[in-house]
């Protein structure tokens, strides 16, 4: 499943650097909840992966929050991310 990265977290004062909201395609609050946990990966023009975890809904038109191992660059705003179901590391359960 692809999505798209559209903005920092953020608030009036404070950005945080390494979440960031991504829209999946989904519709409703209830939709993008299901997608909690799953592994998501922002693949840079230099062929670089950096891997982040969805942690929950953001509002209610069904976008997501993601936290990512690394802060992604300003560029990444409005590129691609690729949802996984697992980590490499973990088996299927």
């Amino acid at each position: 499943m692809k999505g798209i990265v559209v903005q920092f977290r953020r608030g009036r004062h404070t950005v945080h650097e390494r979440h960031f909201l991504l829209d999946l395609g989904m519709t409703n609050r209830e939709e993008a909840k299901k997608m909690a946990g799953k592994i998501v990966v922002w693949k840079s023009p230099a062929g670089k992966e950096i891997e982040g975890k969805i942690s929950d809904a953001h509002g209610t038109k069904g976008l997501v929050r993601a936290i990512f191992a690394r802060g992604l660059p300003g560029q990444a705003v409005t590129t691609e991310v690729e949802v996984k179901e697992h980590h490499k590391s973990e088996g299927k359960k």
